[in-house]
């Protein structure tokens, strides 16, 4: 799969969303929770917006997303790891919801990820 850029907004609730245009859901089901608010807050430095280069394969300035709990059997989703970024060790959990099944057609074992 190549490289694919996803914008996450924070709205003025203070929750982080992916904005997926063509969705066709809930807006709910596009927030980020469960530690992925966190690590986008951590991305963004304070900004209300953060644009991610995401693959499923390594490339040049990546960082990682491991899973480690897959739930797409149970409630969709699936807890990934990550453990460190820009070489700073923070091993944040965070759970990514079947969302990340629409965006990659799967429950990837490994997501790589750069700021835009």
């Amino acid at each position: 799969m190549s490289q694919t850029s996803y914008k996450f907004i924070k709205e003025p609730t203070n929750r982080w969303y992916i904005d997926i245009p063509d969705w066709q859901g809930q807006h709910a089901d596009l927030e980020m929770v469960e530690g992925a608010d966190t690590m986008l807050d951590y991305v963004g430095s304070g900004s209300n917006e953060v644009e991610l280069l995401l693959a499923e394969e390594s490339f040049d300035g990546a960082d990682t997303l491991q899973l480690i709990h897959d739930y797409s059997q149970q409630i969709g989703g699936g807890i990934y790891l990550l453990k460190e970024y820009n070489g700073e060790i923070l091993n944040q959990e965070m759970w990514l919801c079947e969302v990340t099944e629409y965006v990659f057609g799967k429950l990837p074992s490994m997501i790589y990820f750069r700021k835009v």
